[in-house]
């Protein structure tokens, strides 16, 4: 059986190189990179399927053509042999070959006839050199070649024996088939662009069917990201419910689920040992107020006693009288933290801050008559809402720090601004400045510094930390600033600050008898 012709195929050029653009890029998401990829495979399989079909059926049609090459014994070639004879009833009959079969006969590797039927008959072929090359070098074996003649395109031709001693060729044109194959092309190109467009749109759509639970994770996850939970009590999202944990989909789910669940346990032990440490210092310091201010009292009392004392108890007098009120200011401290760590209400009313800052620099000044202080306030009054009291001890608590930790000299700003967003209140010195590692830490409580910040100027550790939980409760912020030299504290309240007030909670009021401490 003859061998499949080769196909002409015309080359497109190649693609001109330029940058990818992002639109060019594959896609980044699970959904598209599994849509392209099924898009992609079906796209191979029907380019395999497309150019299979175009062979098998290329393949058919030319051993067709060999077939009837074979069948047609080379006598319209034979007919050229007797074309100039004087009895032309001799002459073999053409009428019965197809259009555009060619004929040719070749005497000793010389062409001396070519023709080809027309429409209105036979004509003759104009032959080139190369032509006669290629037809001379054909095997004489009746079997199909494929060869491209100048004037007629490509064709399939056999080579016979004749009567005479000569070789006689005939050809049937290829382009028939050529334009059946082309046809078919198209038509596979069109119902497999067709096809590929309707499986793209069909394909994305089961795609995002199918991830659906793994939005669920995806969108839980993100849920449970955007929680606080480092900061009080926290519920957990509900768990990603699974179809079939058998599926890589409900394996991720499951995985997720279990991993709620420990973090959720870890957070409620964690929750309930806050709040037992919470009501363990808010108790204790409530019973520690009542024996301590015992000790104050007789402290007191022994003191104003009219007879003679030693010197030694005196002395001994004195120092429990201070120690007493220091530790009163103590228990007071962690009271009060532990009721604003509980969620107890402050006070809510209008807080004149101007005024508020003015008597706070006033207490600061006759504590620390050795600094400068400077204020820098607003011609307007500037009013919140809030716990005027606590508020007054947050700003003393600042202008105490500044006054406890900086040598005699040194010039304290106090400036208080309003803006649109929100109330803003400053306190900058020019002293040693605050460490740089305990600046992340300096609102922490029983936070202390290097010596200069020790308990011999009587600081319980306390005083920033009462400031950041009170400017806390209060919707605000708090922050430092420091270096050698320059030292801001910058307190940021909202324009309408107003701390939460459970119903019924009045236990904040309990110490109001207390002053700003450091």
């Amino acid at each position: 059986m003859a061998a499949p012709p080769r196909r002409l195929l015309s080359r497109a050029s190649p693609p001109s190189r330029r940058p990818l653009s992002r639109a060019s890029l594959p896609p980044r998401t699970l959904r598209g990179q599994l849509t392209a990829g099924l898009v992609a495979l079906l796209a191979l399989a029907c380019l395999a399927v497309g150019v299979t079909t175009a062979f098998a059926l290329e393949g058919f049609l030319v051993r067709r053509l060999d077939q009837q090459l074979s069948a047609s014994g080379g006598r319209f070639p034979a007919s050229l042999e007797h074309e100039a004879a004087p009895d032309r009833d001799n002459r073999a009959d053409t009428r019965g070959q197809s259009k555009g079969t060619f004929g040719a006969r070749l005497l000793r590797g010389t062409t001396t006839q070519a023709a080809v039927v027309r429409n209105e008959g036979d004509s003759a072929v104009r032959l080139t050199a190369d032509d006669r090359r290629a037809l001379a070098a054909l095997p004489v074996d009746g079997e199909g070649h494929t060869l491209r003649l100048s004037a007629l395109g490509h064709y399939r031709l056999a080579a016979v024996k004749g009567d005479d001693g000569d070789v006689l060729i005939t050809g049937l044109p290829l382009r028939p088939v050529e334009e059946t194959v082309h046809r078919l092309e198209w038509v596979e190109a069109a119902v497999f662009g067709a096809a590929l467009i309707v499986t793209g749109i069909l394909a994305a759509l089961w795609v995002r069917l199918s991830l659906r639970p793994l939005r669920r994770v995806t969108s839980t996850a993100a849920n449970v990201a955007e929680r606080p939970l480092a900061s009080g009590e926290v519920a957990m999202p509900d768990p990603v419910p699974v179809t079939d944990p058998r599926t890589e989909v409900g394996q991720v789910g499951t995985a997720l689920n279990r991993m709620l669940g420990h973090v959720g346990n870890a957070l409620e032990r964690r929750q309930a040992s806050e709040e037992r440490l919470r009501h363990f210092a808010a108790d204790a310091s409530h019973e520690l107020r009542t024996p301590v201010a015992n000790i104050r009292g007789h402290a007191e009392l022994a003191l104003r006693h009219t007879g003679p004392v030693p010197g030694e108890v005196r002395r001994a007098l004195d120092r429990i009288q201070s120690e007493s009120e220091r530790m009163s200011r103590l228990v007071d401290d962690l009271l009060l933290l532990a009721r604003i760590d509980a969620g107890r209400a402050l006070g809510r009313g209008p807080v004149d801050l101007t005024r508020l800052v003015l008597d706070a620099t006033d207490d600061a000044r006759a504590a620390g008559p050795g600094h400068r202080w400077v204020l820098d306030l607003p011609e307007e009054a500037v009013t919140v809402t809030g716990d005027e009291h606590r508020l007054h001890q947050a700003v003393g608590n600042l202008l105490a720090n500044a006054r406890a930790h900086t040598p005699p000299g040194t010039r304290v700003t106090v400036r208080l601004a309003a803006d649109g967003d929100g109330i803003r209140l400053s306190v900058a010195d020019d002293g040693p400045g605050i460490p740089e590692e305990l600046q992340p830490e300096i609102f922490g409580r029983f936070v202390r510094a290097d010596v200069s910040r020790s308990r011999a100027a009587g600081s319980t550790g306390l005083g920033l930390a009462i400031v950041y939980a009170v400017v806390t409760a209060h919707g605000g912020t708090v922050g430092v600033e420091s270096a050698p030299g320059r030292t801001v504290f910058r307190m940021v309240l909202p324009a309408s600050a107003r701390p939460a007030s459970p119903p019924g909670d009045h236990g904040a009021d309990d110490d109001r008898d207390r002053g700003p401490g450091a």
